[in-house]
C-alpha cells in the first residue's frame, strides 16, 4: 500500500497541474481549446495548470475528456517493476490522485496508461467527502463495489445509499455524483471503462 503520509495540498495541486499542462502540450492543444472543450474558463484551467487552484473530480473528468484521456491518464505515472511489466501493479506502486479539498483519494489499481480502456480504482472517502453538489458526466461506463462504509450515489435525479457489499453500474454520460454517507471512512472499488 502507498504510504499513509500524503503530500501537502499545495504540492498535490502543483503536481496535478503540471501533469495536465504536460499532457495538453504533448497533444499540441492550446489552453483555450482545452478550456472550451472542458466547458471551463481559460483562467480556471490556467490556475489549475499552475497549481493555484485545486480541481474537483468534476473538473478533472471534464479536462480528461477534453484531452481525449481516461481520468487515469491524469495520474502521476509510475514505472512498473521490471517483472510486472504492464500487467501487474504491486500495492506499493499504485499511482495516487489526492483530491484533498473534496476528501477523496483515488488509487489506480491497474497499470498506468493513457490509452487504457479499463481502469480500476480504490476510492477512499473521508467522513464528509463528496464530489460536490453539482453532478458531472464524462465518456464511458462505470461500476463499483462498496468494500467498507457507506456512500450515497446519485445518478440523474435518483439517489441510493450503498453499504458494504452493495454494487452498482451505470453509463458515465448520465449526470452523477457520490458522497460518503457514514461517520467513518468509506472504501469503494470503482471501475471506469471508456466506450
Amino acid at each position: 500500500m502507498p504510504s499513509s503520509v500524503l503530500p501537502l495540498p499545495a504540492t498535490v495541486d502543483r503536481e496535478v497541474g503540471a501533469r495536465i499542462r504536460a499532457l495538453r502540450q504533448a497533444k499540441g492543444l492550446s489552453l483555450e481549446t482545452v478550456a472550451t472543450a472542458a466547458n471551463l474558463s481559460i483562467g480556471f484551467v490556467s490556475q489549475i495548470e499552475r497549481g493555484l487552484s485545486s480541481p474537483s473530480l468534476k473538473a478533472l473528468a471534464s479536462l480528461a475528456d477534453a484531452l481525449g484521456l481516461p481520468i487515469a491518464g491524469l495520474f502521476e505515472a509510475r514505472a512498473p517493476s521490471e517483472e510486472a511489466g504492464t500487467i501487474v501493479v504491486h500495492a506499493d506502486q499504485r499511482s495516487v490522485l489526492q483530491l484533498w479539498r473534496s476528501g477523496i483519494v483515488k488509487q489506480l489499481l491497474t497499470p498506468d496508461g493513457p490509452d487504457a480502456a479499463l481502469n480500476v480504482f480504490l476510492i477512499i472517502l473521508a467522513p464528509g467527502a463528496s464530489t460536490g453538489t453539482e453532478p458531472y458526466s464524462h465518456l464511458g461506463e462505470e461500476a463499483g463495489l462498496v468494500l467498507e462504509g457507506a456512500i450515497t450515489l446519485t445518478v440523474d435525479a435518483r439517489s441510493w445509499t450503498l453499504k458494504t457489499g452493495d454494487s452498482f453500474r451505470f453509463e458515465s454520460s448520465r449526470p452523477h455524483r457520490f458522497a460518503n454517507a457514514g461517520q467513518g471512512e468509506a472504501r469503494v472499488v470503482w471501475v471506469n471503462a471508456r466506450t
